[in-house]
């Protein structure tokens, strides 16, 4: 018993130094938001401001286009999640019901095309963006999204095919139901959980990017958020620490509270995958 209680107050010590971990930089940014000039000056810095001000966020948004920004990732993360999500659906259903070499070499693309780091894409992405004159639009960034976001949605589709029981689909094939009609009316409500964590996570991903968003938006009307970020360092590299912490820390309040929302249903979803294939 006395082991049994040692590890587990061991994990649990782990657990709370890993949580520290991963919300020190948070905490951090909060905290930057919130001090005055004079403090983020000192040499002495501390957790809590001595002084805390909103200067910070009312210097951040007279310095750039924050709502215009935010917009402009707004639109381009739902339209990327939702074109992913219908696009994803379907073909999930096909990988995880009908277990063929095609779908096994869907399921390696879906892998490998996670291996590939992003350099080595950009430069003929941006030309093929280029003769399609997408350059500076905001639908050829939704495009990069949606094909970005496809192998994960697609993977994490796939487990919460596999969880939904075939005799269902059986049933409904009995009473007359073709395979349109089964898809539509049996498993798709079945996986709406699944539909709406999928759909969450490409956003979130989508809404944070900006790697893509940096090289082929070229005016500062089609700039999203985590670009326009970019713009409280000076020419030398010189930080406006105070407002650029205050946008970053609005920047990332959608992440947190979407990803609070779904992340049990993530955590379901991947394990339903495991267990069924």
């Amino acid at each position: 018993m006395r082991t049994s209680t040692t590890g587990r107050v061991g994990q649990y010590a782990a657990l709370f130094a890993y949580l520290v971990f991963l919300a020190f930089p948070f905490l951090w940014l909060v905290s930057t938001a919130f001090k005055s000039p004079r403090e983020l000056g000192s040499l002495h810095p501390t957790w809590i401001p001595r002084d805390p001000t909103l200067d910070n966020f009312r210097q951040a948004f007279d310095e750039q286009p924050l709502l215009r920004a935010a917009g402009n990732s707004l639109l381009a993360a739902s339209a990327a999640a939702v074109i992913a999500v219908l696009i994803a659906t379907p073909l999930a259903y096909v990988m995880a019901r009908h277990r063929t070499r095609l779908a096994k070499a869907a399921t390696g693309w879906v892998v490998v095309s996670q291996a590939f780091p992003l350099v080595l894409v950009i430069i003929p992405l941006f030309l093929v963006l280029k003769n399609l004159h997408l350059i500076n639009s905001l639908v050829g960034l939704v495009l990069v999204y949606v094909v970005w976001a496809l192998p994960f949605a697609l993977w994490m589709l796939v487990g919460y095919v596999r969880a939904v029981p075939t005799e269902l689909e059986e049933a409904a094939a009995v009473d007359g139901a073709g395979r349109l009609r089964t898809l539509v009316s049996v498993t798709a409500p079945l996986l709406a959980p699944g539909i709406v964590a999928t759909a969450l996570f490409a956003f979130i991903t989508a809404w944070n990017e900006f790697f893509f968003a940096l090289v082929l938006l070229k005016t500062a009307d089609k700039q999203t958020l985590p670009v326009v970020l970019t713009h409280f360092i000076g020419a030398e590299g010189v930080a406006d620490l105070g407002p650029l912490a205050a946008a970053a820390f609005l920047a990332t309040l959608p992440s947190l509270i979407i990803f609070a929302i779904i992340q049990r249903r993530i955590t379901g979803g991947m394990l339903a995958g495991a267990v069924k294939s």
